[in-house]
C-alpha cells in the first residue's frame, strides 16, 4: 500500500511521459506526452503519423497489470487511465468495424482495417468455410508477395505462412491453387479490397469476443458487430439481435444484462471479473451509440444501474456510423500513398515477419521486395522444423450464410462451424518486444501477431509472460491496487447515498418551513395544516423546537454584543 502511494507521488511529479504504441503493422511509434495530456491528443498524433483521416473507425487499447483490456478513453487524462508506470506501452486497433469495408474511401484507410481482419484471421476471431478461408489467404498472398512465380515459390511455398490458428496440407494446397491460377495479375489495392468484400460477409466478421458463462455456467463468447448484439456457444451463433432490438445494457459485478425490446426478455450472461463486465457493458454503449444511432447529439449518458447513486455512467465521444460515412464522402485531397514491404527476413531470428510495415512518411510508394523471396523462404522452411504446429484437418467444416441470411435469420441458432468458436486456440509463443534479443529463436512471433487472447494481452502490454517470472514480483501490488479499487468504489457508493439521503432531509425541511411559516394559501398545504396529526405536531414539537433556536440565538447575540 505505501509503496503504492510513493509511486504515484514519484509519478505525479513527472511533467513528461515516454509512449509507445504498436500499430497494426507491428511496427511502434513512440512519442513524448505532458502529464495532463489527454488521450485525443496522442489519438491525433498517430492519425497525423498514418495520415489518416478516416479515424473514426480506430482507437487505442491498452492492458492493465491485471491482463484486463480497455479501450483509452479519448476525453480524459491519459496518466489517469493507466493503471501502470510509465513508460506506457499502448496499440492501435480497429474499435469500429465498418459496415462495408471495401466501400471506405481512402485505400489507407482501407489497408489498416484489412491488416485488423488479417490478425483476425490469424487468432481464429473470424471463422469461414475452407474455400472461403483458402481464397482469404490467397488475396493475402498476393497482396504482399504478388503473382507467382515459378523460379522464386518453391513447392509447398503456402506451408510456410501462418494464416490461421490450424492448417491442412489440403488447405495449404489449395491456397497455392487460387494464388497461381485465379489472383494473376491483380494489384494489392485489388487483393486487399476483395479480401475485404470476402470477409465482410462471414457470420464473425467484426467480432471482438468477450468470454463469459450463461446462467448454467456454460462458456459463451459475447461480441458487438456492425450489424448487432452476438452470442457465440461451442459451433453456433445461439443469439443475434440487431441494434434495434437491444433497448438497455446494464451490469452489476460480474453480472451482465441484455434487455430485448420486442419480446421483453432479458438475456444474462457472467464474466470472469468484475473488470471484466465494466469493459464489456462500455463496448456495448459505444457500439450501440455508434451504430445505431443518426447523430452524435442523440448520445446520452448511460449509467449501470437504475439508481443514481449507484453503479458506473459513461458517455459515448465522438461521432456515430452514419455521420463517419457522410463526413468521409467529402474527403477531397490526394490519396496518400503506402509503403507495403514484401517478406523481410530476421537476421535474428529464422522465422520471418511477411506482415507490410507503414512508413512514417506515407507519401513514398514502394511494393518492392527488400531481399529475395527465395532467401525468405529457405528460412521459413528452415524454421518450420523448430517450431511447432498442430496441423488439423478442417474438412468443409463451416457452413456459409451470406449477410443477408444472418439479418433475416434474427436471434435463431446458426452453426457457424464443425469445431467450437474458440479464438483463445493457438500454438504460437507470445512475443516480447522490450526484451526480443534476449528470447531464444524458437520464442519469437511468425505472422508479426500475438497468438492467445491472453497472448495478445501480454503482447499488448508489453510485458514477459507469467512463465518468465516478472509478474510474480508485482503479484503483491496488483492485489494491493485491487482492493483498494474496490474500497473506493464502495465509499463511492456511500457517499452517493448520503447525499441522496442530506438532499432529501433537506427537501422535507424546506416543505416543513413553507408548512408552518408562511402564509401561501394553496389548497393542498390548507387542508395539510388542517389535519389533527400535523396541528400536534404543530403545538407539541414545532412549536417549543422553534422558541429553543430563538433562545439559543438570542443567547449566542449578546454574547458577541458583550465582546
Amino acid at each position: 500500500m505505501l509503496s503504492r502511494f510513493v509511486s504515484g507521488s514519484v509519478r505525479n511529479l513527472e511533467r513528461e511521459y515516454s509512449c509507445t504504441v504498436r500499430l497494426l503493422d507491428d511496427s511502434e511509434y513512440t512519442c513524448t506526452i505532458q502529464r495532463d495530456a489527454k488521450g485525443q491528443y496522442l489519438f491525433d498524433l498517430i492519425c497525423h503519423h498514418l495520415n489518416l483521416l478516416e479515424k473514426d473507425y480506430f482507437g487505442i487499447r491498452y492492458v492493465d497489470p491485471d491482463k484486463q483490456r480497455h479501450w483509452l478513453e479519448l476525453t480524459r487524462s491519459i496518466a489517469k487511465q493507466m493503471k501502470s508506470q510509465p513508460p506506457f506501452t499502448m496499440c492501435l486497433r480497429v474499435k469500429f468495424y465498418p459496415p462495408d469495408p471495401a466501400a471506405l474511401k481512402e485505400e489507407i484507410t482501407r489497408y489498416l482495417v484489412f491488416l485488423q481482419i488479417k490478425r483476425d484471421l490469424y487468432h481464429g476471431r473470424l471463422l469461414c468455410k475452407t474455400s472461403d478461408a483458402a481464397l482469404l489467404a490467397a488475396h493475402i498472398l498476393q497482396a504482399e508477395i504478388g503473382n507467382y512465380d515459378p523460379g522464386k515459390h518453391p513447392e509447398g511455398y503456402s506451408s510456410k505462412f501462418q494464416f490461421f490458428p490450424k492448417h491442412s496440407e489440403k488447405l495449404e494446397r489449395r491456397i497455392a491453387d487460387i494464388h497461381k491460377t485465379e489472383l494473376i495479375g491483380q494489384t494489392p489495392e485489388t487483393s486487399e479490397r476483395n479480401f475485404l468484400q470476402k470477409a465482410q460477409m462471414l457470420e464473425t466478421y467484426g467480432v471482438d469476443p468477450h468470454p463469459c458463462k450463461d446462467v448454467s455456467g456454460n462458456p459463451a463468447f459475447l461480441a458487438f458487430t456492425p450489424f448487432g448484439f452476438v452470442v457465440l456457444q461451442g459451433n453456433k451463433r445461439v443469439h443475434f439481435l440487431k441494434w434495434n432490438e437491444v433497448t438497455k445494457l446494464k451490469f452489476e459485478g460480474k453480472t451482465f444484462h441484455v434487455y430485448v425490446n420486442h419480446k421483453e426478455i432479458t438475456l444474462t450472461y457472467f464474466a470472469p471479473t468484475p473488470e471484466a463486465c465494466k469493459h464489456l457493458w462500455k463496448c456495448g454503449v459505444e457500439n450501440q451509440a455508434f451504430y445505431k444511432l443518426e447523430k452524435s447529439s442523440q448520445v446520452r449518458t448511460v449509467s449501470s444501474s437504475n439508481l443514481f447513486f449507484k453503479g458506473s455512467r459513461f458517455r459515448y465521444s465522438g461521432r456515430v456510423a452514419k455521420e463517419v460515412m457522410e463526413q468521409s464522402a467529402k474527403i477531397k485531397r490526394e490519396p496518400p500513398e503506402i509503403h507495403r514491404a514484401g517478406l523481410v527476413p530476421s537476421r535474428s531470428c529464422p522465422s520471418i515477419t511477411h506482415g507490410p510495415r507503414l512508413t512514417s512518411v506515407p507519401r513514398t510508394r514502394r511494393r518492392a521486395v527488400h531481399i529475395s523471396i527465395m532467401e525468405g523462404l529457405e528460412s521459413l522452411r528452415d524454421s518450420a522444423h523448430s517450431t511447432p504446429v498442430r496441423s488439423v484437418s478442417h474438412g468443409e467444416a463451416f457452413i456459409p450464410r451470406s449477410r443477408s441470411q444472418a439479418a433475416d435469420a434474427g436471434d435463431r441458432t446458426a452453426v457457424i462451424s464443425d469445431e467450437a468458436y474458440s479464438p483463445s486456440d493457438s500454438v504460437l509463443p507470445t512475443p516480447v518486444a522490450e526484451h526480443g534479443a534476449e528470447l531464444p529463436a524458437s520464442l519469437r512471433q511468425i505472422n508479426g501477431a500475438p497468438c492467445s487472447i491472453e497472448e495478445e494481452k501480454e503482447s499488448e502490454a508489453g510485458t514477459p509472460t507469467r512463465g518468465d517470472g516478472g509478474d510474480f514480483g508485482q503479484e503483491g501490488a496488483t492485489g494491493a491496487l485491487g482492493e483498494v479499487e474496490q474500497v473506493n468504489k464502495f465509499v463511492l457508493s456511500v457517499l452517493r447515498l448520503l447525499l441522496v439521503t442530506i438532499g432529501l432531509l433537506f427537501v422535507l425541511l424546506l416543505l416543513l418551513i413553507i408548512l408552518t411559516e408562511s402564509d401561501l394559501d394553496v389548497a393542498f398545504l390548507r387542508d395539510i395544516r388542517r389535519t389533527p396529526e400535523f396541528e400536534q405536531f404543530h403545538y407539541e414539537y414545532f412549536c417549543p423546537l422553534r422558541r429553543w433556536f430563538a433562545c439559543k440565538l438570542r443567547w449566542v447575540g449578546g454574547l458577541l454584543v458583550s465582546k
